[in-house]
């Protein structure tokens, strides 16, 4: 076998990267016109593909001004040839590396998501490429038919985590060999949703076509071995090591996450005995139940664990979903509600529900989400089960929380609506009866078509009034409404951070932070610079945008809108003087990286730090001693020992004390555009170089293949391409250098704009979240598309509104309405919202003066949304009640915050409960 590989690798070596690159492009194009269903693809990390992509493609045209894609994947510094990639390694795909040897039941980690972690080949793409480079482990995927009419190809990435899914006889041979009984002892019923659905007797049917879902419950029931009737209703006795005694019972077996699973749940592990020790239960997630009392575990816990700490896994832009979950599953009641048997109030038949299926899915993922432990937990059954009910959130495309939020209440009301037969119902008009009288009617009709714990803790009711501008007719109705969504004030302006560089050593980069029109251009930006870092008469300022290290683009355009540049982008401006016919040096960073390759330990150079800009005059002659004094100008301020800043450098002069200030490369406190020629700098001198300022500098020649040392040949001149618009050159800082230069100023280069705690500054004149409220409730004319049909003029008015509240629900929900939307554009308002978290006083704003009690709220968790429209990012801040402590849920991290920090910018979705004088008692 090594024979053959090897012959593979030295066959593919006679390939250049063009050659391989066709190669596989006309495979792929045949494999994947001809697929079919039984097609095997194969997972490849993209980290690897993505590798061979810039491998092949290395000498496609490019622009030469783009050096974005210098990368640790070229060879040795000075060479720009990317190195051919190694052997495929998708360890980074799987849990446990060390199963990939057998490259059998592998299994992959849950929240791998295409084109960002994996790409999939076709088998015939993978063959080619495995037999080039080797490499592993193998992850085959079938292609299915999906879809209602089965006529839908798919690549099934995550099959049912069943390992013996051909048959159920398999599964009931698996029963028989965990209980210790004969096959004519068990009945295997399908149990989903904790309901007999389906005694899984057909021996040919297949767990696919008996609708088996992943890590549903499965019914082991045991059958009297005497008459063989049904011990359905007896009690299996459990001994203290949590072992089941061989009397007759029906237990239900939970799903399991061990490696070898069956049945969607029934776990077993190779070489276990069958006695199931208190420490195997735990270990592996297999835990009996009485039928008796189906929804009441066994005693067995963890001690001294947090519960409710538990965060979500991302899926790949579920974000959106994760916080919105954290928010509800962290809400009082419903933490009591699921944790209890709620399934006798489930709406099996409501034709507006879900059958159950979304109460059932949300009630097993908070149970998982409050059991001990802090493993986070990967919401896939529940995000199916959401795209099958609501296709809008299906993908992995961001959403809206609040607008799944809505859809997850509502969802869940109707699933557990107590009211199995919704009568009919007329509303009646006012007609001059008291508003008391109407409400109490309004309300009584609604609870009786919709009764629910969605309603019990989080409707409410608002009375609307609408008057006619014709004739004055008034319309009075009384609505429930499950959440207020508030306006906010639009703000015209927004606030950016752009660090500032000297190129004449002058002084050390500074963050500036700036306010600028919303809807400006770069001209606004570089203006408000230029006022706020003092920039003199004869000098601009030149703004870049930084990624990845190295310099994305130039903002030379004074028109670029602002509206391009993103809150988590990186910008830098240079002073640099107003000249013309000029060329900007690029001074790239790079330091020496360790990292293992084949077992064996090897280096190189990597790009990091904020890159530098010097500009160049194009008008006289450039040569490499004057490169190296204007970089070693630009970094001066950055050396730790003062005394090194005025040295000769072998070849020219830097100025020192009493020297012809005419001679100063960076006089005036710009950096000079004229380039000193020998003849006329009279201070060049033949001084060996100072071995503590040579700092390392490669200039990178015009193709980017070429590098040449700028301490070799300091007085020769450098020729470059007329077309050439910038000058590349890489900084190479050993740990010598790094020792002498404080490089801590290049490093971190913040973002335009990042929210966290909210300074003393923002909050003196905030939005209140009081203002919000009365601008909701402001009486104000319908918009035209929503005319209102006036019963006494008998046509369509534009009537007034106003809004008013009249009954509080126990839990408030506030949505602020950041987001809007238009025809031409979607918006984000940043405005920052003062919210109180304590002593939410809402009693003068409720218009019913029946409860003559305070309205005090309190906030107990929030969403955040952070960043702009469409790539911004979703947080959550929790109160844990019962520790009287506030928490940081993003994801699968958990973090303790203070409540300070809890106010934001980013505060999306609020959540209010109210106070009572048994608050201490409502605590999880």
């Amino acid at each position: 076998m090594a024979a053959v590989s090897m012959r593979s690798r030295s066959r593919s070596t006679e390939l250049s990267p063009e050659e391989e690159r066709i190669l596989i492009r006309d495979i792929a194009l045949a494999a994947e016109a001809n697929s079919k269903e039984g097609d095997i693809f194969y997972l490849l990390t993209q980290r690897w593909w993505q590798h061979w992509i810039d491998y092949v493609n290395q000498d496609q045209p490019n622009n030469p001004n783009d050096v974005s894609f210098v990368s640790e994947h070229y060879d040795s510094a000075g060479s720009s040839t990317l190195k051919r990639p190694a052997g495929i390694d998708n360890s980074d795909l799987i849990y446990d590396a060390a199963s990939a040897d057998t490259n059998s039941g592998i299994d992959i980690h849950d929240t791998l998501l295409e084109g960002r972690d994996y790409v999939l080949l076709p088998q015939e793409v993978w063959n080619q490429l495995h037999t080039w480079y080797g490499g592993g482990p193998t992850l085959p995927r079938k292609v299915i038919s999906s879809g209602l009419s089965q006529t839908e190809m798919a690549v099934e990435v995550y099959p049912l985590r069943l390992q013996l899914l051909v048959m159920p006889k398999e599964l009931h041979r698996s029963a028989c060999d965990i209980f210790d009984l004969s096959m004519e002892q068990v009945c295997i019923w399908d149990y989903y949703g904790r309901r007999k659905h389906a005694l899984m007797n057909d021996m040919d049917k297949t767990l696919d076509d008996a609708n088996i879902q992943m890590d549903q419950d499965i019914l082991v029931e045991v059958l009297n071995p005497v008459n063989g009737t049904t011990l359905g209703r007896s009690t299996s006795s459990v001994r203290y090591n949590g072992s089941l005694e061989k009397e007759g019972a029906s237990v239900l077996v939970e799903p399991s996450k061990s490696s070898l699973s069956i049945a969607g749940g029934l776990s077993a592990t190779k070489g276990a005995s069958r006695s199931y020790s208190v420490e195997l239960i735990q270990s592996q997630g297999l835990i009996a139940r009485e039928l008796d009392t189906p929804y009441g575990t066994i005693g067995v816990s963890t001690r001294g664990s947090s519960c409710g700490l538990t965060g979500l896994q991302n899926l790949g832009n579920t974000c959106f979903m994760n916080s919105a979950i954290q928010c509800l599953v962290h809400t009082p009641e419903f933490a009591r509600y699921f944790r209890e048997d709620y399934h006798q109030e489930i709406n099996w038949q409501n034709p507006l529900g879900m059958v159950g299926e979304l109460a059932l899915a949300f009630g097993e993922l908070l149970r998982k989400l409050w059991a001990p432990g802090r493993t986070p937990v990967a919401p896939r059954p529940f995000k199916t089960k959401l795209a099958r009910f609501a296709p809008q959130f299906s993908g992995y495309n961001q959403h809206d929380s609040q607008e799944l939020l809505a859809f997850l209440l509502d969802g869940l009301h109707e699933d557990l609506n107590r009211v199995k037969h919704k009568p009919y119902i007329k509303s009646r008009d006012a007609d001059g009866r008291p508003d008391e009288d109407v409400a109490d009617e309004y309300w009584a009709n609604h609870i009786a078509r919709n009764d629910s714990i969605i309603v019990d803790v989080c409707q409410g009711q608002y009375k609307s009034t609408l008057v006619c501008p014709i004739c004055n007719k008034v319309s009075v109705t009384f609505d429930p409404f499950m959440y207020l969504s508030l306006p906010l004030q639009s703000t015209t302006t927004r606030t950016m951070t752009v660090t500032v560089f000297t190129c004449d050593g002058s002084a050390l980069p500074s963050a500036c932070t700036v306010t600028v029109p919303k809807q400006g251009r770069c001209r606004d930006l570089i203006q408000m610079l230029s006022n706020a870092s003092s920039v003199k008469h004869s000098e601009k300022l030149l703004l870049v945008e930084i990624q990845h290290h190295m310099i994305q683009r130039f903002l030379e355009d004074p028109l670029i809108s602002l509206s391009t540049i993103k809150d988590d982008d990186h910008l830098a401006a240079f002073k640099v003087p107003k000249l013309a016919n000029t060329k900007y040096l690029q001074l790239i960073h790079r330091h020496r990286e360790q990292g293992n390759s084949d077992s064996q330990i090897t280096s190189g150079w990597k790009p990091y730090g904020t890159p530098l800009v010097l500009p160049i005059s194009c008008d006289d002659e450039i040569i490499g001693g004057n490169i190296l004094m204007k970089v070693h100008k630009m970094l001066s301020p950055m050396l730790r020992t003062k005394s090194l800043e005025h040295t000769k450098i072998s070849g020219v002069s830097s100025v020192t004390e009493g020297s012809d200030p005419s001679l100063d490369l960076c006089s005036g406190g710009a950096c000079a555009d004229s380039v000193v020629s020998n003849s006329a700098n009279k201070d060049i001198t033949s001084s060996k170089p100072v071995s503590s300022l040579e700092l390392p500098l490669q200039l990178v020649g015009e193709n980017n293949n070429t590098c040449t040392d700028l301490w070799v040949g300091v007085e020769k001149a450098i020729r470059l391409a007329s077309s050439s618009t910038s000058i590349l050159i890489y900084v190479d800082w050993s740990q010598k250098f790094l020792e002498k230069y404080d490089t801590h100023y290049l490093e971190n280069l913040p973002e335009v704009f990042k929210y966290g705690p909210v300074t003393k500054k923002a909050r003196s004149e905030p939005l209140s979240l009081y203002t919000c409220l009365e601008a909701f409730l402001r009486e104000e004319p319908l918009v035209p598309e929503d005319m209102w049909y006036c019963p006494q003029c008998k046509e369509r008015r534009q009537a007034s509104k106003k809004l008013d509240l009249w009954r509080l629900p126990e839990v408030l929900v506030i949505h602020l309405k950041r987001f809007s939307y238009s025809r031409s554009m979607k918006h984000k308002l940043e405005t920052f919202v003062d919210f109180p978290i304590h002593d939410f006083d809402l009693t003068n704003y409720v218009a019913s003066k029946k409860n003559a009690r305070r309205q005090l709220y309190e906030l107990y968790a929030l969403t955040n949304h952070i960043g702009g429209m469409g790539s911004g990012h979703y947080t959550a801040h929790i109160k844990l009640l019962d520790e009287n402590r506030w928490y940081s849920f993003d994801d699968s991290c958990v973090s303790p915050i203070n409540e300070e920090e809890v106010k934001s910018g980013a505060a999306y979705v609020l959540f209010y409960r109210r106070v009572t004088t048994e608050d201490a008692d409502a605590s999880c």
